[in-house]
């Protein structure tokens, strides 16, 4: 598979009945769902989870998502998202990238992006990250590949 980034967290998914909407394509909130499970999974595997968030009163907040819906993908089909870090101030922000791909042609289906920020849970408002998220993302953050890296797979 050609990621637009090395070595993403993947996630293998297959459309379910309830997932397809009345054109037989997946419906495109459930590639919103995907990609929250996803997000949650990969910084659950970082070491920060739900409970985490709640201990440390902070959480990371999607302030922008955007979606680019390339190709429909339909019931049973073999797919995998992958997510990413891929850049951070080191203090308030950070941007999580996403990418589907359908197995049987090695399509990329869907990209998009989130821009996050750090908030205090307790009141909503902006605050620096905790020592603990800086620990646990910012090791993680990934570059893309070169365009000739990617075009040579």
């Amino acid at each position: 598979m050609i990621w637009d980034y090395p070595q993403p967290y993947i996630l293998e998914l297959s459309p379910e009945h309830s997932d397809i909407d009345g054109l037989n394509h997946t419906n495109n909130a459930v590639y919103v769902r995907w990609c929250e499970a996803i997000a949650w999974a990969h910084s659950e595997t970082l070491g920060l989870s739900l409970a985490d968030y709640l201990r440390l009163d902070r959480a990371m907040a999607i302030r922008h998502a955007a979606y680019d819906y390339l190709l429909p993908t339909v019931l049973g089909e073999k797919l995998r998202l992958a997510t990413c870090l891929v850049a951070s101030d080191g203090k308030l922000s950070m941007q999580r990238r996403f990418q589907l791909i359908r197995d049987s042609d090695q399509s990329t289906v869907m990209r998009g992006h989130w821009d996050l920020v750090c908030i205090e849970v307790s009141s909503g408002k902006a605050r620096r990250m905790p020592a603990e998220f800086c620990q646990a993302y910012l090791p993680a953050m990934l570059t893309p590949q070169p365009e000739s890296a990617q075009l040579s797979k």
